[in-house]
């Protein structure tokens, strides 16, 4: 027998109306070389349409591709589409730069991660650079402030974080062959491993003195900074100084002839191809990019009220990263499916025409998009997650409930905590109105006849139905439902249409939040 003092979590869910999402806390939640060492084998897709077998030929070339999809910004030379126009006898290496100042990489860092995944379709060489060392400074661009300082062992936790989040993306596509260092079609480096000896005098030397001052600071990323109240400090100036000398030493080290980034990082980026051609005076290096994600209202697209949308599932459920695709504006998802999926052409054009004609069923678009990025950046495993997930949330679904898909939905239903003995042995009638799911024991009586009272997706028939130990989830919790069907004379919102995938919540219950205690 559990103790009394326990807390139980209630969770409930009806398809009653496209209300904001309240809320809440996650429940259940389970409480040194710079390079990176792990070899990791490619892995084949396994559930539903593969989004990377939707691959262009080898013989497209890479910059029409992105050019067609809308993802490049600006390059700094246009040699640069011949250069990548024969990458069977002449590949390009490619790289892009992600700093560590998170644990995780965020929805941002996506498009360079696809960005540097078409280049190597297209068969070029790719290189993800780990920022070791110039996370120790932080990149000013876009930033109205300078970054806080972050220290050793917060950056170690946050290489280790972004590491593994590159190491899955990278090395999940079927023809994505991964190699640890040098050499290999796709390589993980980390900066800290030639910055580390690297001496002040010898810097200043051999890099400072080939820097002008005037064009650093001509510099649009530099230039706001210099004209906030803010200001700027000697040590964000010298960043882009650093990123062009990453952009040196991989070109004259490991053959890296492109860096990509962000539209906000074209400063640092012709930083780099300029001390290429001073220092080294020859030509051959080139700078790409793309455009930040935005939504058609011009606002920054990767940010939720709880946060960014990380990429990471420690840090986000491939459930909620899934319904925040779900979520896009139909203004936005025909650009999106071009910018952050792999599908051809044809059959984004063939899904934009869909969504014009009549019996088109809402938000098809956005599940398909949901569903190509969830796969891309957590695999089937995590698509598979986030469905069942998903249809955990129908009352009726066959879904069986457990500990782990109660806690993907927990921020996304009314939730209340009610002590063990108040839920035990009580009648489902009685808990439906204590937890807060209905208003009266009359109005779950009607539900129960009307065959719309739901506990863990059962239907329940009988209003002398008591909640047993062995309807209680794991021990932690139990979810409570109303169909809509069977909510007409009760609610206002009968006429609104809504897509399954989509969550939805009845009025929230005022009962306190706790986590509950574990066995």
């Amino acid at each position: 027998m559990l103790a009394a003092s326990r807390n139980l979590i209630v969770h409930h869910f009806t398809p009653l109306s496209l209300g904001k999402t309240p809320k809440s806390h996650y429940f259940f939640r389970p409480v040194r070389s710079s390079r990176y060492l792990r070899i990791v084998q490619s892995q084949t897709q396994q559930v539903g349409t593969s989004s990377t077998a939707q691959v262009p030929s080898r013989n497209l070339n890479v910059i029409d591709i992105l050019e067609e999809r809308g993802l490049i910004e600006s390059v700094t030379s246009q040699e640069m589409r011949s250069a990548s126009s024969n990458p069977s006898l002449n590949p390009l290496k490619v790289y892009c730069g992600f700093d560590p100042t998170a644990e995780s990489l965020h929805l941002g860092n996506l498009i360079g991660i696809i960005v540097l995944s078409w280049f190597h379709k297209c068969g070029h060489k790719v290189v993800a650079l780990i920022g070791g060392a110039t996370g120790r400074v932080g990149d000013p661009s876009g930033k109205s402030v300078e970054r806080p300082d972050l220290d050793e062992e917060t950056l170690a936790k946050n290489i280790l974080g972004i590491q593994k989040t590159l190491d899955t993306i990278l090395s999940r596509g079927p023809d994505l062959n991964f190699h640890v260092g040098s050499g290999g079609a796709v390589t993980i480096l980390n900066n800290y491993d030639w910055w580390k000896d690297f001496k002040l005098l010898d810097f200043l030397r051999e890099v400072g003195k080939f820097a002008r001052v005037g064009t650093m600071i001509a510099k649009e990323s530099v230039k706001k900074r210099l004209n906030s109240d803010e200001g700027m400090s000697y040590t964000e100036l010298t960043y882009q100084l650093l990123q062009g000398y990453d952009f040196l030493h991989l070109f004259k080290n490991e053959g890296v002839k492109v860096q990509i980034g962000g539209s906000d990082q074209w400063g640092n980026i012709t930083a780099g191809t300029e001390l290429i051609r001073k220092i080294l005076q020859i030509d051959g290096a080139y700078g790409l990019t793309f455009p930040l994600l935005l939504k058609s209202d011009g606002t920054k697209f990767g940010k939720s009220e709880s946060g960014a949308i990380w990429l990471s599932p420690s840090m986000l459920s491939p459930y909620k990263f899934y319904q925040y695709f779900f979520s896009v504006p139909d203004a936005d998802v025909v650009r999106f499916l071009k910018i952050l999926t792999f599908l051809s052409m044809e059959e984004i054009e063939e899904l934009e025409e869909g969504m014009k004609k009549d019996g088109y069923v809402p938000n098809s678009a956005q599940r398909r998009l949901a569903e190509e990025v969830t796969r891309f950046v957590h695999g089937d495993e995590g698509l598979l997650e986030a469905l069942n997930a998903t249809e955990a949330l129908r009352p009726g679904a066959e879904t069986k409930l457990d500990s782990r898909t109660i806690e993907d939905i927990a921020e996304d239903v009314p939730t209340c905590a009610l002590s063990y003995n108040e839920v035990l042995n009580t009648s489902l009638v009685d808990v439906s109105v204590s937890s807060g799911l209905l208003s009266s024991k009359s109005a779950a009586r009607r539900l129960l006849k009307q065959g719309g009272l739901y506990l863990n997706n059962r239907r329940i028939d009988s209003e002398n139905k008591v909640i047993e130990e062995d309807d209680i989830v794991e021990g932690k919790g139990i979810c409570t439902g109303v169909k809509r069907s069977a909510m007409h004379a009760m609610s206002a919102s009968q006429g609104s249409k809504e897509p399954l995938d989509r969550p939805s919540h009845v009025k929230e219950a005022m009962c306190s939040r706790s986590k509950a205690v574990s066995n």
